[in-house]
């Protein structure tokens, strides 16, 4: 009986005989990026890679996860005696290459701009300096998000089930991370960052919302929460909610119309069901309930209590 490599067919070859016509493609490639290039007016620089990485900014999420809860996110072997320390550590590793992806989006963006990137370094060490100083309150920010979560939830059994395991947890801990970066001035890292949580979570929060305290995301696939949305305090929503947009406006030429307020604001208190959507600049006033997959396109006032049953009573006609 043959061995079953001898028996393949002689057509199939080994990679080390493969000719993948490495020049020809290469070649193509080249014309390919030139082609865009110039149709887009990009000029090349020859020097380095200029944009921030997402595994260097994922790593560093992920520090910065484990120095604001470091028994909870930190490494397995750490020791209450030896946690600030800990912390000192991987807050200065992380803070410094933090640095270094801050100065590559400032200087990609002022080469896109044409301007002089001569400031990059002293401005980059401004932003993460400041950022350094609001990780205490950032942390005190994430406490209420978690007891939220604790407090909302039946299921769980305890703060650390939460902090280990809630895929709410997690895209709320990048969203308070991406946020300040994208008020900073830093939007194409803050979108990698938040989208390194939604890649991981299913949970789809851009950058710009903003988002009061204690807000809790239950299960969380599928929910999609646009740039311009507004958030109060102590709102929960479940999985597949979107806090999206009606219509997008364009300019006289017919290119969309960037960061117009276009995503609905959530006052405080309110609880917002799975499946629901919520289109429009609209006001969902305080205190109100959402319920499962309904569609709305209108605001409605503080206590509301809204079903897809009573929508044909009149809430939300235009929906």
């Amino acid at each position: 009986m043959s061995h079953p490599a001898e028996s393949a067919p002689s057509s199939l070859a080994t990679p080390d005989s493969a000719d993948w016509q490495l020049g020809q493609i290469v070649a193509q490639l080249r014309e390919a990026r030139e082609d865009w290039r110039s149709s887009h007016r990009r000029n090349l620089d020859r020097r380095a890679r200029d944009l921030p990485s997402r595994t260097a900014v994922a790593q560093i999420i992920e520090a910065l996860s484990g120095a604001l809860f470091p028994m909870r996110l930190g490494p397995n072997d750490l020791r209450a005696e030896g946690e600030d320390f800990y912390v000192g550590h991987t807050l200065d590793a992380a803070l410094t290459a933090l640095l270094q992806q801050v100065r590559q989006e400032l200087r990609y963006s002022a080469r896109q701009q044409g301007a002089e990137d001569d400031r990059s370094d002293a401005e980059a060490l401004g932003i993460v300096r400041e950022f350094a100083a609001t990780l205490p309150a950032l942390r005190r920010l994430l406490d209420t998000d978690v007891l939220a979560a604790y407090q909302g939830d039946p299921a769980a059994r305890s703060v650390d089930e939460v902090l280990l395991c809630y895929p709410g947890i997690l895209a709320v801990i990048h969203h308070r991370i991406a946020h300040y970066l994208y008020q900073a001035g830093l939007p194409l890292l803050a979108r990698i960052i938040a989208e390194i949580a939604h890649s991981a979570t299913g949970i789809d929060i851009h950058p710009g919302a903003r988002i009061g305290e204690s807000f809790f995301i239950d299960h969380g696939t599928g929910v999609v929460i646009g740039e311009t949305a507004i958030i109060g305090d102590r709102v929960r929503i479940y999985q597949a909610v979107t806090l999206g947009a009606k219509r997008f406006p364009a300019d006289e030429s017919g290119n969309l119309q960037k960061g117009q307020p276009r995503h609905p604001i959530v006052e405080d208190d309110v609880v917002i069901y799975a499946g629901a959507t919520i289109l429009g600049r609209v006001t969902i006033g305080q205190g109100s309930t959402i319920g499962g997959n309904v569609w709305l396109t209108r605001g409605v006032p503080a206590g509301s209590n809204v079903t897809q049953a009573n929508l044909q009573s009149g809430v939300g006609s235009d929906c």
